[in-house]
């Protein structure tokens, strides 16, 4: 059975009928009860609806089934069905934290606009307290891949089979799309996370250093060798080495690399023995590795010895509902390290931050959130993608409009401190047309109040 939106308790018969018709038809699923103690058999701290309740009950009364509704949880939202004698206990009700309340007779539309906003504050609320708790649970030492979105669920169903075993994984993914991050999960979860994880990009180092680097030399094995070094491959034995942007490595060193792989040896460079080496090969690319073979830049064989399980990690404007959690992650860090408080994201700033296209991926969105802490919110503004949430850049008319209104709403909502009625008579508009704006633009009277 799906969970009602609104769980409606009176002792009316008749007036739980019309209510229950009435939401029927603007598509709220309702259950309607006689008494606040049925009402509250059927609601848990889980529950993801509001509640709506008549004051004037026998046994319990409404201002007791608030109570009991916020000892179950304080953001269940309650509100209040009220005659024109109660409003002086209505208020009171809202000092002691109903969501509002509204009088008998009421008018139709106004409840349902209220009923939907009281919805979509819970969600918001279940949703915070969602990336919270997955915050918390991710807390542990160590790398974190976060993201519940069917493409990320995807690469975890990959490479959750595979952290137990040694396989060489290729990963592929553009710039900044959290390569390095993904190898580093890989490593710290599977037997060899005691050991090292050795990184080199093999797109940064010069040509005539990268295979000293991944080889090492005896002392003497060139000028300016006037020691022994240990190379890279060597460094990760029974660990994990992880070559970034292999597809930049030289065609020479591919096939000494093949070579390792087939053998388990390495050579250093001047030298004449061969050292056993135990190493997983983690390689990463954001280059199409089968199209490089083919036409024969890159090496046939060693893209299928690299590519034993291939992982395609997805970029982030294709996974827009993990920004939120992963900015708000990348706020904490950064809170942490400059010791900063970390101010929340409105829905209007979270909106923006999803409609933006991210061309530089995850680390665009960590180094936006380092700003967001050191600089506040202006961070966004002076974030020209973000703050016309545009991706081609020009902003049309209507846009122009809608990012007015929205200054407008937001400074009279601030001015008024979240108060709906102030703000009407600030703005001079109905209540359903404030409510009409506000839900077009994101905004929550809770977000402005004290």
């Amino acid at each position: 059975m799906t969970e009602p939106s609104v769980i409606f308790v009176d002792d009316d018969p008749h007036i739980r009928k019309s209510i229950a018709q009435a939401l029927t038809l603007e598509d709220l699923p309702v259950q309607c009860y006689e008494s606040a103690e049925a009402g509250l058999q059927a609601i848990t701290a889980e529950y993801s609806g509001v509640v709506l309740c008549d004051y004037n009950m026998p046994a319990m009364d409404g201002l007791e089934m608030l109570g009991a509704v916020q000892a179950l949880d304080k953001s269940i939202p309650v509100i209040i069905l009220t005659g024109q004698g109660d409003i002086s206990t209505a208020v009171s009700a809202m000092q002691q934290g109903a969501y509002d309340f509204i009088e008998k007779p009421f008018n139709h539309d106004e409840l349902i606009e209220l009923l939907r906003h009281a919805l979509e504050k819970r969600h918001l609320a279940l949703e915070n307290r969602r990336l919270k708790a997955q915050l918390r649970h991710l807390a542990r030492p160590g790398p974190r891949i976060l993201g519940d979105t069917p493409s990320m669920q995807k690469v975890m169903d990959t490479i959750t089979p595979i952290l137990d075993i040694s396989a060489n994984t290729l990963l592929f993914g553009e710039t900044g799309s959290g390569k390095d991050a993904l190898a580093r999960y890989i490593h710290e979860n599977s037997p060899r996370g005691a050991h090292n994880f050795v990184a080199i990009n093999c797109g940064a180092v010069p040509e005539n250093l990268i295979e000293s680097e991944l080889f090492g030399h005896e002392a003497g094995a060139f000028t300016g060798a006037d020691k022994l070094r240990i190379g890279k491959i060597e460094h990760a034995h029974r660990g994990t080495l992880f070559l970034d942007e292999v597809e930049s490595m030289p065609m020479p060193l591919q096939i000494k690399l093949l070579r390792v792989l087939e053998e388990q040896k390495v050579e250093r460079l001047g030298s004449n023995q061969v050292q056993d080496v135990d190493v997983r090969i983690i390689a990463a690319t954001k280059a199409d590795l089968k199209a490089l073979s083919d036409e024969g830049s890159f090496r046939a064989d060693l893209y299928y010895r690299l590519n034993v399980v291939k992982v395609d990690i997805p970029p982030l404007r294709e996974r827009k509902e993990d920004i939120p959690m992963l900015f708000h992650h990348f706020v904490l860090i950064a809170a942490a390290r400059y010791d900063r408080e970390s101010i929340p994201l409105d829905a209007s700033q979270a909106a923006r931050l999803m409609h933006h296209s991210w061309p530089g991926n995850v680390r665009e969105l960590r180094n936006l959130a380092e700003r967001y802490v050191l600089l506040g919110p202006a961070a966004l503004d002076d974030s020209e993608p973000v703050a016309k949430a545009d991706v081609s850049g020009r902003r049309t008319l209507t846009e122009m409009m809608d990012s007015f209104e929205h200054s407008v709403l937001t400074s009279a909502l601030n001015a008024c401190h979240g108060s709906i009625k102030d703000t009407m008579v600030q703005l001079g508009v109905a209540r359903k047309t404030l409510y009409d704006k506000m839900k077009k633009h994101g905004l929550d009277k809770a977000q402005f109040k004290d």
